[in-house]
């Protein structure tokens, strides 16, 4: 099968029925009550560190596990299966000491992933196609957050950075052979955006670009109904429309009720996506253990699909084999949300998005722009700049709105200005 003929199955299926995509894998994979010794395997012996807690790393070391774990949520019922990569870029592998080892971490997994699906469809050929998807995952830093209090404006990692580790992520995979790229459990928008930009520069550079779908699930951390960053999910939408995913959503952090208002509020305002969901299972408890049952969990699910607002749906942590035989057995009563054809972006509506979104259209009244962060434009502002003092130039951004301004023009195009 060709990979664009997968994209082809996969539409096709998305037009049919809903899907399911897979449950957890670091709880399936906790259950195995693994030791030190299971993540170093022979090839890792020596290695320096500890290893205890790399589920990725067992892709090379214990794949018989990551492959039973796979083949176990297929024949509950999984259509999508995510490749055991979410960790697998050198940014959160180097806490490990194993940034060297991105490649093999992500085309092993592909591979382990491809043959569940390959050798499902061979013992259950009237079973329908399965599908996987090349997981990546948030890092743990970000472009937009500050992990020093004291200092705002200060950034662990920049964005070249993050999108060579993206651009050698996706490259493995692709090499492992997924079907979609799924960039998952998104918590800053600029992250995504760094993870797009490396996903498409890497179709385009194979001529993939049409063959290869992206999905994108951003993560809303609490009932506030924004991400970490602090975005809006429909604005963040409007920050990621750009890379006209196949499939737009949410995952972890909430529980199925919980996440329902957001799901609902990102089917309305993005109807030319497929809209994905797959919910924790409940809220952690006291010791950290999820306490929703399969039954709960798919009863939930079955209200979204119920008020045609889903077309693919899973489990995030917590979530076993179990959850997904019950969410499988529940969407098979249901249609899948209808998706219209137009593109959001082509109404005569411009769409722009700080931490909510803001339209500008034929009924709008006067829209106050700010220019003054602006180098080229600004002595100030390029001076702020030069000389990187960052929270002051955001004090000419802060000033601006305070004084009205609805928007803000950010220019720092100056061939003369060498800031990194």
């Amino acid at each position: 099968m060709t990979r664009g003929s997968s994209k082809q199955r996969l539409i096709e299926a998305l037009n049919s029925r809903i899907l399911i995509i897979d449950g957890a894998m670091g709880t399936m994979i906790q259950r195995h009550k693994l030791e030190e010794a299971d993540y170093r395997g022979t090839r890792f012996i020596d290695h320096p560190t500890s290893l205890k807690g790399n589920n990725d790393l067992l892709s090379l070391t214990r794949p018989d596990i990551i492959y039973s774990i796979h083949t176990e949520y297929l024949e509950s019922g999984a259509d999508i299966i995510e490749t055991n990569t979410f960790s697998s870029t050198t940014i959160a592998q180097a806490d490990y000491s194993c940034p060297e080892l991105i490649y093999d971490l992500n085309c092993e997994s592909a591979k382990i992933a491809r043959k569940a699906c390959d050798d499902y469809e061979a013992k259950h050929p009237d079973g329908g196609p399965k599908f996987v998807a090349g997981s990546l995952g948030p890092t743990n830093k970000t472009l937009s957050i500050s992990p020093k209090v004291e200092d705002p404006a200060f950034r662990d990692i920049v964005w070249d950075t993050l999108v060579r580790a993206y651009i050698e992520q996706t490259e493995a995979l692709l090499d492992g052979g997924v079907d979609l790229i799924l960039i998952e459990t998104i918590i800053d928008s600029a992250n995504s955006k760094a993870a797009i930009f490396a996903v498409q520069s890497v179709l385009k550079d194979r001529d993939l670009i049409d063959t290869i779908p992206i999905f994108v699930s951003c993560t809303i951390v609490d009932k506030s109904g924004r991400t970490l960053s602090g975005q809006t999910s429909e604005a963040f939408i409007v920050s990621t429309e750009h890379a006209n995913p196949l499939a737009i959503g949410l995952n972890c952090a909430l529980g199925a009720a919980d996440m329902e208002p957001f799901i609902k509020r990102i089917s309305m305002f993005a109807p030319n996506r497929y809209v994905l969901c797959y919910p924790n299972a409940g809220l952690p408890n006291v010791f950290g253990e999820y306490d929703e049952t399969p039954k709960q969990m798919a009863q939930v699910l079955g209200r979204y699909a119920e008020q045609g607002v889903v077309n693919i749906v899973g489990g995030c942590c917590g979530s076993t084999p179990d959850h997904i035989r019950e969410i499988c057995q529940e969407m098979n009563k249901h249609r899948p949300r209808m998706v219209e054809e137009r593109d959001l972006f082509t109404q005569n509506v411009t769409f722009l998005s700080g931490l909510e979104p803001f339209q500008i259209d034929k009924n709008m009244l006067f829209v106050n722009i700010g220019e003054r962060c602006n180098v080229a434009g600004s002595k100030r502002f390029a001076r702020l700049i030069r000389t990187k003092k960052y929270t002051e130039a955001l004090q000419v951004a802060k000033d601006q709105v305070e004084s009205g301004a609805q928007v803000l023009d950010i220019n720092m195009d100056d061939g003369k200005l060498f800031v990194f």
